[in-house]
């Protein structure tokens, strides 16, 4: 079973996050021999976090309680609150989780957490456009690994500028194997398009 953790912190921008986090909690696009997907909202403590549109949430558990292994993922959301000394402990996680092989996915402000972290010292990497995180983080040292794409997967590190909602999502979803390939490539198509044809092509691929 594969654990995917969604990390909730307040003015966290949900509509960054709404392609993957829907296919994930529905599975309606799941192939047959998909793998189990356990989803949990996670963050510092158990009291309500507010979004950045208004959603209020309770979590389903604490930072605590992420099992540290290849079989996890951890998603981190952008928000306006990234540089607030308490999320310390969530890029303490995803460092952890990226040492272990477990998968780390980063948008939009998330990145430069990571950033201020190190994490994105060596690794290649995305954000917000070129000078962004040079801009946001005085310290940080990856400008050699910055990759000026909407979404970049190296590895088990996913990190995304904050209009790459939709390929982040789907390089996500590739990374998870729930997906049959036919159905991956529609899905993308359709959201990126809104053609009909690509609608019927995932009917199609999900009922074979």
């Amino acid at each position: 079973m594969t654990n995917v953790y969604f990390y909730l912190l307040d003015t966290f921008a949900d509509w960054e996050c709404g392609y993957i986090l829907s296919e994930l909690a529905s599975k309606r696009f799941f192939k047959k021999e998909a793998p189990q997907i356990n989803l949990s909202t996670v963050s510092l403590s158990q009291e309500p976090i507010h979004s950045m549109g208004g959603l209020t949430i309770i979590p389903d558990c604490l930072v605590s309680d992420i099992e540290i292994s290849k079989d996890s993922v951890l998603i981190l959301p952008g928000a306006n609150s990234w540089a607030l000394p308490e999320h310390a402990s969530i890029i303490d996680t995803a460092s952890n989780l990226l040492t272990a092989g477990g998968l780390v996915c980063a948008i939009c402000g998330a990145t430069t957490a990571l950033a201020a972290a190190g994490i994105l010292d060596t690794r290649k990497h995305t954000s917000n456009g070129t000078g962004f995180l040079e801009m946001m983080v005085p310290r940080y040292k990856g400008t050699a690994c910055y990759i000026a794409e909407p979404s970049v997967c190296d590895a088990n590190l996913i990190t995304a500028g904050s209009t790459a909602g939709l390929l982040w999502a789907k390089q996500i979803l590739e990374k998870l194997d729930v997906f049959s390939p036919s159905t991956l490539l529609a899905w993308y198509n359709y959201f990126n398009t809104g053609k009909a044809e690509h609608f019927f092509a995932i009917m199609q691929s999900t009922q074979q």
